[in-house]
């Protein structure tokens, strides 16, 4: 859409306030206000949805992999290393990772808590919580030393510090004429790991995988294998070849089966929001729409002059189709600056209403994560102008249409 100097010079006019037309400009005003915090709330919401999905997947990936190799009905797996060795030898497999996973108990002087204990080789602990030590030293944890680590939260769950001593109870003991007596052994902290995921920080015990096996009384079994592939997302076409030769001896489930509902649940609540907040862009919409009705009716003598001056129909459309798909565009920029400031800051903002209000308004225990992620998309943003742009054209036509339709022979008649 050209303009021509004079339609420029008209609809720059248009734009700011006449006489007698401060209420129009406190209308439009409050249209360009509503534009920018549609388009700022929809940009905010769907990148701190994209980060919390993002950092949710690395982590949870992060420390399971993108699928395990695991034993028919909770059964070990003795032949461990030909599995191994077969999944290395697969296409597309970068690691695989043979594990203990358990559920017991630990106890520190009468304080209880449920645990996950994980014993893996020593190599494998140091990449996947060799960066995560908050506190002690990893390289304490080794085979028959009696050290283990232990997540940052359950630590502070069960009072103890680097040094200190846990018991991990295993009721599955051994089995006596008296019968099944519960097998406890004592373990001294070495380190402490955060990774971020409050569930994992609050349960995880790490120790060696030969150390793992005595305590469970496994022999030389494992778990479970731990895969990575170069794409988590073809998981299931990389893995394919493997299956065939693991099928005697286990299953192998990848990430969207073991976290299928959540990452499902997230999807759904994210087009939710998009359709929701997009409300909030329509009512800006119609906001437009109405400063723009009052605008054409208060215009109404200045556009019978144009008319009969030689102006045209087209040129009294464009006029008034660019007075809102400015106030649009204004809205749509703004909007972007407030969306960046946000989150940008949005750590200190949650920090700043938590203080206000008393409220913990991220308690990891129920967000999973422990801090508000971002992750901006710029096609998702391109896609919110984009629908902005369509939305706010679209309310200029009828203003525009009823601005050109205008019979200045009967207007001027009445002047």
């Amino acid at each position: 859409m050209i303009l021509t100097r004079y339609e420029r010079m008209v609809a720059k006019r248009y734009l700011l306030p006449g006489r007698g037309e401060a209420f129009i400009f406190l209308v439009a005003s409050i249209s360009l206000i509503a534009v920018a915090l549609g388009v700022a709330a929809l940009i905010i919401v769907m990148s701190v949805m994209n980060g919390f999905r993002a950092d949710l997947f690395t982590k949870i990936v992060g420390l399971n992999g993108d699928a395990v190799i695991q034993g028919y009905q909770g059964q070990g797996l003795p032949d461990w290393k030909r599995l191994v060795a077969e999944a290395k030898a697969t296409k597309g497999v970068t690691s695989a990772v043979p594990m203990i996973e358990q559920p017991l108990v630990a106890s520190v002087e009468g304080r209880v808590e449920p645990i996950l204990l994980r014993g893996m080789r020593i190599p494998d602990i140091r990449n996947a919580i060799g960066k995560k030590v908050v506190a002690g030293n990893l390289a304490e944890v080794a085979p028959g030393s009696g050290n283990v680590a232990i997540g940052a939260r359950l630590a502070e769950s069960l009072g103890v510090t680097v040094g200190d001593s846990i018991s991990i109870l295993n009721p599955s003991g051994q089995a006596t004429p008296f019968g099944t007596v519960p097998r406890i052994v004592s373990y001294r902290v070495a380190a402490t790991f955060e990774i971020g995921v409050y569930d994992y920080d609050k349960a995880y015990v790490l120790m060696p995988l030969a150390d793992a096996q005595t305590l469970l009384m496994m022999g030389d079994s494992v778990g479970m294998i731990e895969l990575r592939t170069v794409n988590p997302d073809r998981v299931g076409e990389i893995l394919a070849p493997l299956a065939p030769k693991v099928v005697r001896q286990g299953v192998i489930v990848d990430w969207r089966q073991m976290n299928a509902s959540l990452f499902q649940a997230l999807a759904v609540e994210r087009v939710t929001m998009f359709v929701v907040l997009s409300i909030i862009i329509l009512v800006a919409v119609f906001n437009i729409l109405s400063s723009l009705i009052m605008l054409t009716r208060a215009k109404t003598r200045d556009i019978a002059i144009l008319r009969t001056m030689g102006a045209s129909r087209a040129a009294m459309l464009r006029i008034f189709m660019t007075v809102g798909v400015t106030i649009g565009v204004l809205g749509i920029g703004v909007g972007i600056v407030l969306g960046a400031v946000f989150l940008y800051f949005r750590q200190d903002v949650v920090d700043a209403v938590q203080k206000i209000t008393g409220q913990d308004l991220w308690d990891p225990s129920i967000r999973v994560l422990t801090e508000l992620p971002s992750r901006v998309d710029p096609f998702e943003i391109a896609g919110i102008i984009v629908m902005t742009l369509v939305f706010t054209f679209l309310a200029t036509l009828y203003p525009a249409f009823k601005a050109a339709s205008t019979d200045p022979v009967q207007v001027l008649r009445y002047e």
